[in-house]
């Protein structure tokens, strides 16, 4: 068969980038006089990018902010959280022998996440592991994003691949929902942000380590995709 791609979300995904945010967030809610929140918070908030986890702090404690403040808000998170790239994130246990192994198979990677593209892409370069990807999409990369399937779709084709050779990774529900809409199989890591259970949200597999992730589950995902779009 055609060799598949499999496309990944970044954040709770490919990268443990918790720490990071954590103290990203932080910085912007005290310069709000508001309190710091913590590493569990922060993993709950994670998942439609900065502008939405900002949103989420706030909402936690019953507040709404206007768009002018979220703006202000979400500029000085990225200014601190980029200045810090790659800080404490690393990737996930696993990762890093997962990419090999879908390199040797002659897979392509890509990564479609709902971070901006420039952090996303300073990220994986900073953890010398960006060469490993055809296509890095971020969530300002096109006009939509997770879980509008097109910003899956569109990933896969800047990859130079097609959505019936591929399989998606992710952690949240925007993630599987997006895969969903496309008609793409979906493995969900266990490990991620989120504040529901990832098997609540109906993936194809769930993963509990990267191991998992082997040639052999791409190719039976992918080929039951191909089956069930036949039939």
């Amino acid at each position: 068969m055609t060799a598949p791609i499999v496309v990944f979300d970044l954040d709770g995904t490919l990268v443990d980038t918790a720490p990071d945010l954590l103290d990203s967030l932080n910085h912007c809610l005290q310069s709000a006089g508001e309190p710091a929140v913590n590493l569990g918070d922060v993993r709950r908030f994670v998942g439609s990018g900065s502008r939405a986890m900002i949103a989420r702090a706030f909402a936690s404690r019953g507040k709404t902010l206007p768009d002018s403040d979220l703006d202000s808000l979400q500029a000085l998170f990225l200014e601190h959280y980029e200045a810090g790239i790659p800080g404490r994130s690393r990737p996930f246990p696993g990762v890093l022998e997962a990419l090999d192994r879908l390199r040797r198979a002659d897979f392509k990677a890509a990564v479609c996440t709902n971070k901006h593209e420039r952090p996303a892409r300073r990220l994986l370069e900073g953890l010398d592991i960006a060469g490993h990807f055809e296509a890095i999409s971020g969530g300002d990369t096109f006009t939509y994003r997770k879980p509008d399937p097109r910003h899956l779709l569109d990933t896969i084709a800047q990859a130079g691949s097609a959505p019936g050779l591929a399989v998606m990774v992710g952690d949240s529900r925007a993630d599987i929902d997006a895969a969903k809409a496309a008609g793409i199989p979906v493995v969900a890591v266990d490990f991620g942000y989120t504040d529901r259970p990832v098997h609540l949200f109906e993936p194809s597999r769930v993963i509990s380590h990267f191991d998992a992730l082997t040639v052999s589950l791409v190719e039976e995902l992918v080929e039951a995709a191909a089956d069930q779009t036949a039939s």
